[in-house]
Formats: C-alpha cells, structure tokens, sequence
C-alpha cells in the first residue's frame, strides 16, 4: 500500500476521533468545545510543513540548529502567553527553559549517552523543548493560582515579618513538585501503562527494542532533568510576591 492510498483511512479516522471528542464536550456543554478540533487542524498544518522542511534540512547541522531555535522560540512565547504576557514573565521563562535544556542536553552528547549528529540532535532537542515548556506552563499557572488561593496566609507571613520569597516558599516547593507529576508518571509506568513516542517511532524506523529502548530512558532522563530545572528556576523568580497576583485565563 503506497502512502497516498494510507491517506484516505487517515483522514477519515482523525475527522471520526475530533467529532467525537467535539461531541462530547458539546453535550457536557464544556467552554472552548472546539478547541480540540483547532488543536488537531492546527497541529496537521505545521506537522505536514515541518515535515516537507525536514526531509531537506535533516542532515545539516546549520539547518537542524536553526529548527530547533525556532521550536524554542515558539515554545517560550506559548509559554509566556499562558503565565499572563509581560516582558518579566517572558524574559524568566525563556531563561528557565534555556538553562534547563542546555544543561540536559549538554550532558547527553558530552557523556555520548546519545550520538551527537544533526537527526538525533533535532530528535532530543525537540522532544525536551516541548516537555520544558509543558512544565513552566504547569509550574507558572500552579503557583500563581496556588498564592491567590492562600493570599491570606501569605499575608500573614508578610505581617509577621517575612520577606516575600519566604512567604511563599512552601507554596514554591509545592508548585514545582505538581509540575513535575505528568512526567514523573510518564517516566514511572512507561513499558507498562504506554508506550512513549520516541520509542515506538524508534522501532518503526527499524532499530531493535533494546536500542529504542536505551534511546527512551536517555530521552525520559533528560525530560526529568530540564524540567526539574526549568520549574525551580522559574517558580524561584516568580516567589518573590508582594501583592495578589491576577488570575490566569
């Protein structure tokens, strides 16, 4: 069976699964119904560009260099634009995920835990960005609701002399630690409850289980490493609370 008769059954069984899930949604009378559905289309548009870019620029470090900056880049700015937009939000969580990432995959390809070449370079680097910024998106939004929740009592802390930082040092801690639960699962049930992208990918690309599976810890270990990072940094920055923060939309 060639790829454009696989297209066909592809498009039919992705259409059914957004119905469905509109469906639902719609029938529990859910705000942002059609969310979903733009998240699908949405991610179909991009996946099929990258996709077209990809297959030229793979093999080329200047190119792959450059994919992945732009990856940051959006990812950053998703990220900025869920904490509440401003300059200060945007400048601490592209510095949070920078170092986070950085550092990871640093020690990835000094230690040769993973071939450095441009394909795996593009494959980690994608897969840790966009687990970076799920997790400064998790960790901004939960300490911010978390310290509106418990104004009252970090007030209380503040009258009693405390410096802002350590007002909200319990809630902090707390924050980071939730951010981290889906990876944390994820990295716990993996084999038993799923079975993760890179290492499913890794063996339709023809690569025995035991390398997909040696590419799957390198990959978890390093999401749980410039997460761990990313979160700490920036809960850290925004600790420092002297008034009621506004909610998040």
């Amino acid at each position: 069976m060639t790829w454009s008769a696989d297209l066909l059954p592809s498009l039919l069984g992705i259409a059914i699964l957004v119905l469905l899930a509109t469906a639902v949604l719609s029938v529990y009378r859910a705000p942002h119904r059609w969310a979903p559905a733009l998240a699908v289309l949405r991610g179909t548009l991009q996946l099929a560009v990258i996709s077209v870019i990809l297959t030229g620029v793979i093999s080329s470090g200047l190119w792959v260099g450059v994919a992945l900056g732009v990856m940051f880049v959006v990812a950053a700015a998703t990220a900025s634009h869920r904490l509440g937009w401003s300059l200060a939000h945007a400048g601490l969580v592209t510095g949070a995920m920078a170092l986070g990432i950085a550092m990871t995959l640093s020690i990835v390809f000094a230690t040769g835990a993973i071939e450095f070449s441009p394909r795996y370079a593009l494959a980690i680097g994608g897969i840790v960005i966009g687990n970076s910024m799920s997790i400064a998106t998790l960790a901004g939004r939960r300490f911010t609701e978390a310290v509106g929740d418990r104004w009252e009592e970090v007030e209380g802390w503040l009258a009693l002399g405390a410096t802002p930082r350590q007002s909200t040092l319990d809630i902090a801690r707390s924050s980071v630690y939730s951010a981290l639960i889906p990876s944390t699962d994820q990295t716990k049930t993996t084999g038993l409850v799923t079975l993760p992208g890179a290492f499913v990918g890794a063996i339709f690309g023809g690569v025995s289980p035991l390398e997909a599976g040696r590419f799957q810890i390198v990959v978890l270990a390093g999401i749980m490493a410039a997460g761990a990072i990313t979160a700490v940094v920036l809960v850290a920055g925004l600790a420092p609370v002297r008034v009621k923060p506004r909610p998040v939309s």
